[in-house]
């Protein structure tokens, strides 16, 4: 039985592909797999052929899966941008993956003047224009049926840019090209997450499909034939609502979603009736102890985490029981075998912080960066995300902090996420990020920016009252220096936290008080 929405819309034409959970649209596997065939030929006629790229500046809305499916059979690379990106940047993404086509929204007008004088050559069709550039237009001059000459397409993410410019991640081929070929993330759902095969799965996807997780999950989904339940944006109690509304099963969160839905009114958490869900995946960032305990003992043991990366190099699972047995662990290795290793590249005894590396025999390059893809690999073949943690006895993984966020204070390596873990499970606050910014006398110094609860509590009092809580788990040496409250933090909407941001402000601010960077 074939795994694809070519099978399902074949067999089951009129079953629910996507759902909007705002507008209520909605589209069927038939007319999905037909505005998929129409893109494909679309492709073509814009001069987009097999291995050539094209970009996708979108917010989430239900055409998104017409781009998804039509490229996926069509042999091409569908280049997902940031919705949060400026015009240069966005530019910078498309001249670097040499794309043929933008594909945009009346959304996003206000950047394309930019974009267009950037890239001159650039063809461009725009969602809601009306005028000659219009999607829905040139899409609906374009024939239906199945596209002839079906080969595996793929997607380039482009990572966020936390630490520097975005990098585009060149997936390595598909073993078989065929479309509707198996690929490894369906045994990861089915096997690792339990997800359903029999079409059931309802499945609530909160993020931006820009990111890797929603775009990957979601294209799972509908390889199991399962309803993608898609928010345009994520809002908590909206969130608890859908569950209720469209008796969603599955769901895949990060852990500032956690957090927003433990701070609201206890009145409205237990509001709703979430008895259809029965699995949660998370991902994206090591999750508080405290706040997951608190998730598993609302939303019962159904919470499956895991770690991977954009790369797709591995991944690690663990499901509640195990978690519970071991709190902070992110699981054994699923896909990939994991190593970890000290600063000499040799392997660590068990308990011993290190750089995570994946074994793995598919690996991903750095497109046009060599260099970045030779400074991820081990001398073995191992691949890293620049991510720090150890192992336990039993393989089980635990991470501590990425490499790029780690402070150096006084010759002492200090790792934010311990720290900014702690300040989000304090009752008044909402949100939180630790930087270092340079300092004379240490080097750097530890800054906590904070998003209070209610900015009126900001000021001298709640900083005494976060630094007494701190004291209990925290060394001095770790202790923040310095508190800024602040009403929000720069965060993607899939709850990536742009601390680069943070830390450039705090550097120029520095430099401009004549302190050594």
């Amino acid at each position: 039985m074939s795994m694809h929405p070519i099978a399902h819309a074949a067999r089951r034409p009129d079953h629910p592909a996507v759902i909007m959970t705002g507008s209520g649209k909605q589209i069927t596997y038939g007319e999905m797999e037909a505005a998929a065939n129409r893109f494909a030929r679309l492709l073509r006629t814009y001069g987009v052929g097999k291995g050539d790229a094209f970009a996708v500046l979108l917010e989430n809305r239900i055409e998104y899966f017409t781009l998804i499916w039509g490229s996926q059979r069509s042999g091409t690379m569908l280049v997902p941008i940031s919705s949060r990106l400026t015009a240069p940047e966005a530019a910078y993404i498309i001249r670097d993956s040499e794309a043929k086509l933008l594909i945009t929204s009346g959304t996003f007008a206000p950047l394309l003047d930019q974009i267009r004088s950037e890239c001159p050559r650039l063809k461009v069709l725009v969602m809601d224009a009306g005028d000659a550039s219009d999607f829905a237009a040139a899409l609906a001059a374009e024939d239906a049926s199945s596209f002839p000459d079906q080969t595996a397409g793929m997607v380039m993410l482009y990572s966020s840019g936390t630490t520097g410019r975005p990098k585009g991640i060149r997936p390595a081929p598909p073993e078989d090209p065929d479309p509707q070929a198996a690929v490894p993330l369906i045994g990861l759902a089915v096997m690792g997450a339990g997800m359903p095969t029999d079409g059931s799965m309802v499945y609530l996807s909160p993020a931006p499909l820009y990111h890797a997780a929603p775009i990957g999950w979601c294209s799972v989904v509908h390889r199991l034939g399962g309803t993608v339940v898609m928010m345009e944006k994520f809002d908590p109690e909206e969130a608890l609502k859908a569950i209720e509304r469209y008796k969603v099963t599955d769901s895949q969160w990060v852990p500032t979603h956690f957090v927003r839905f433990l701070k609201l009114d206890p009145a409205i958490r237990t509001r709703y009736d979430l008895s259809s869900h029965a699995r949660a995946l998370h991902a994206a960032a090591p999750c508080p102890v405290p706040i997951k305990r608190e998730m598993i003992e609302w939303w019962g043991p159904i919470i499956n985490e895991y770690y991977a990366g954009s790369e797709m190099i591995g991944m690690t699972l663990v499901k509640s029981e195990h978690w519970l047995a071991k709190p902070g662990t992110v699981g054994i290795a699923v896909h990939g075998k994991v190593h970890v290793c000290g600063p000499d590249g040799e392997e660590v005894a068990p308990g011993t912080d290190g750089l995570i590396y994946f074994e793995n025999e598919n690996l991903p390059t750095y497109h046009n960066d060599p260099t970045k893809t030779a400074e991820a690999m081990h001398p073995k073949g191992w691949m890293t995300l620049g991510d720090i943690g150890h192992l336990d006895s039993h393989g089980f993984l635990y991470l501590t902090d990425r490499k790029s966020h780690m402070i150096i204070s006084g010759g002492v390596n200090i790792y934010p996420q311990e720290i900014e873990n702690l300040l989000v499970t304090h009752e008044k606050v909402m949100d939180a990020a630790v930087i270092g910014a340079p300092c004379p006398d240490l080097g750097e110094k530890v800054v906590a920016v904070v998003q209070p609860k209610d900015m009126a509590d900001a000021g001298e009092a709640l900083e005494a009252e976060l630094r007494e809580f701190l004291s209990a788990s925290l060394s001095k040496i770790k202790m923040p220096k310095l508190f800024d409250f602040r009403p929000d933090l720069p965060r993607e909407a899939n709850g990536k936290l742009y601390k680069r941001e943070l830390r450039d402000e705090y550097a120029a601010r520095a430099k401009a008080e004549g302190v050594a960077a």
